[in-house]
């Protein structure tokens, strides 16, 4: 339960860091009045409301969120089985997390771009961005590949079947995301496209990649033992 919680609070942690600059924690029924920003003339305009889009794809990642830190609880009531033979961490992983980092950046880097209309410097990088992910799947089906040629089959002990099952369900969501992430990099070229669709579809798809890649790296923490290690400590420090 320790687990699952401690799990949640870090998914709870990075979800309100995102929503704190979406003006999704305000309460506008307490709101005189419109909210007004200044432009670069000197007069007023609204802020824009947040996109039904957005909120939806937070309340997913909740979602996703939750499933992951049941996955994670499963696995560390099962390590105490005698039957539990810890699963080798193929070095290609290290390779792979660094392909979906680099990719989060360059979407992060994407956003920042699509924020400030050029679109020129935009296409490239939202290719890379796709690239790398891409990338990171395919090293990702390797590694197994890797682990099954050594003999860490599915079946042989439960340690390899939660390895298996935990990268297999994040690839997926990588898949899904990928999926999304090609359709807004062909829009992105195209010549009739609106640049405030574009922007939203480039805002939600970084939105989706840091969340992703924060599951992968606790995954992967997971994977290589320091998660056990920070467990005790924070069980230690509640006792």
């Amino acid at each position: 339960m320790s687990v699952t919680l401690i799990f949640l609070a870090v998914i709870a942690a990075i979800i309100v860091w995102w929503l704190s600059g979406q003006r999704l924690a305000s309460k506008p029924w307490l709101e005189t009045g419109s909210v007004q920003l200044p432009d670069h003339h000197g007069t007023d305009r609204q802020q824009p409301p947040v996109p039904a889009v957005k909120i939806g794809l937070f309340v997913f990642l909740g979602v996703v969120g939750a499933l992951f830190s049941l996955a994670v609880s499963a696995y560390f009531m099962r390590m105490a089985s005698t039957d539990w033979w810890g699963t080798p961490v193929p070095r290609l992983l290290w390779v792979n997390t660094a392909a979906l980092a680099l990719s989060s950046v360059a979407l992060q880097w994407a956003r920042r771009e699509a924020g400030h209309g050029h679109m020129e410097s935009l296409r490239p990088v939202l290719a890379a961005a796709f690239a790398l992910a891409l990338f990171f799947l395919v090293g990702q089906v390797q590694a197994w590949r890797e682990l099954t040629a050594a003999g860490y089959v599915l079946a042989d002990n439960p340690a390899n079947s939660f390895f298996y099952m935990l990268t297999g369900l994040h690839g997926l969501h990588i898949l899904g995301g990928l999926a999304v992430l090609a359709h807004t990099t062909a829009r992105a070229f195209s010549t009739d496209v609106a640049p405030d669709r574009l922007r939203l579809s480039i805002d939600l798809s970084a939105i989706y990649s840091h969340f992703m890649l924060a599951v992968w790296l606790l995954l992967f923490a997971l994977f290589a033992g320091w998660a056990n290690d920070f467990f005790d400590l924070c069980r230690t420090l509640l006792t």
